[in-house]
């Protein structure tokens, strides 16, 4: 499995951003996150500056969101709901967009996907994935 370190992460998303905006080719996987960085407009300032975005920290006691774990998220739940995995998410999706668009849908499916994996860091166990489709079925 891939484990790319902090910088990498950052790395890819500031790489990603900087060939979205200069109309460069873009991998599947950075045009997926090319696609949420372009709806998150308050992370561009960051996303222009590398080596800015690798040096900054933030952190929950501070009130700050991580942009890069919130982009992650979202590439997470394009992926798992486009394979369905875990069974069940596709459906969830599609109920919570009629209701709200896409990306709202999304951030109220973080707040489970967040959860799930906190309380499996937690425990250092691997996450519970019926326990994520039960908080996601607690959204529709």
């Amino acid at each position: 499995m891939f484990n790319p370190t902090k910088d990498q992460v950052r790395e890819f998303f500031c790489l990603a951003w900087k060939k979205q905006q200069d109309s460069g080719v873009l991998t599947p996987l950075e045009s997926i996150a090319a696609r949420w960085m372009v709806e998150h407009p308050e992370y561009h300032a960051l996303l222009n500056d590398t080596e800015g975005a690798k040096a900054q920290d933030f952190t929950v006691e501070n009130g700050q969101t991580n942009p890069f774990l919130h982009l992650s998220m979202h590439m997470s739940l394009s992926e798992q709901t486009q394979i369905d995995q875990p069974l069940g998410i596709r459906k969830i999706s599609q109920v919570l967009m009629m209701r709200h668009d896409e990306h709202q849908a999304h951030h109220q499916m973080m707040e489970c996907l967040g959860k799930v994996l906190w309380e499996s860091s937690r425990a250092g166990t691997e996450p519970d994935m019926n326990r994520y489709i039960e908080e996601l079925n607690q959204l529709i």
